[in-house]
């Protein structure tokens, strides 16, 4: 795809103009609250304000994708959705389970192969484009099962975290198929739900962390 390819992936918009997806766009800055909410909860944890950082960008790159609609803004929105991904699967990894370092970075790793072999089986179910973002919360659902006798509460806290994106990605889906009597779209509501999952996601990272008095890590 060219830098300057236009895309049109999303019902609320009609051209190619920079305000055409205005709820689309605006609503991007449910990251922006979520991740300055994050920010001061997360200081005794240097990855969760890690996190939290990475959470902002988001809002930056999704802003960027429904104002100019183009290859590099797609990038743009899409990279750092998989760095917060790449990052929090690793942090649990290190974290969670104890590994070490090295580890924990072969296991994150896991996430692509891991990814490729399931969200082929999400796609045709008919999630469409979605297909590539659920493989997220099932392998989250993976580890809040692994951590429910080792940390009851942040394995609950995952398992909450994996429901609020499904109900998420189902919203996103829904996008196309109400084009026709929803105007507007669903696709406002994945953002919305996504800002309020990920903050919940560093809120259940932070509090594990603080339990284990591993505050520098």
């Amino acid at each position: 795809m060219a830098w300057s390819t236009q895309i049109d992936s999303y019902c609320e918009r009609v051209d190619f103009t920079f305000w055409s997806e205005p709820v689309n766009a605006l609503t991007n800055a449910a990251f922006l609250i979520a991740a300055l909410y994050v920010w001061p909860r997360a200081k005794a944890t240097p990855m969760g304000r890690a996190l939290a950082v990475i959470l902002f960008v988001i809002g930056l790159g999704s802003f960027a994708f429904h104002t100019f609609a183009t290859g590099w803004a797609s990038l743009a929105d899409v990279l750092p959705i998989v760095a917060f991904i790449l990052t929090y699967i690793f942090a649990a990894n290190r974290d969670y389970f104890g590994l070490s370092t090295g580890r924990a970075v072969l296991v994150t790793l896991l996430f692509f192969p891991f990814a490729a072999a399931t969200a082929p089986l999400f796609a045709q179910l008919g999630l469409g484009s979605s297909a590539a973002y659920a493989p997220v919360p099932l392998l989250i659902f993976i580890y809040a099962y692994l951590l429910k006798a080792r940390a009851p509460e942040t394995a609950r806290g995952m398992a909450v975290g994996a429901v609020i994106l499904c109900i998420s990605i189902a919203l996103r889906v829904a996008d196309a198929p109400l084009c026709g009597r929803l105007p507007l779209g669903t696709h406002f509501a994945w953002h919305i739900l996504n800002a309020l999952m990920l903050a919940h996601m560093i809120r259940v990272y932070s509090r594990h962390m603080l339990e284990a008095g591993g505050m520098t890590r």
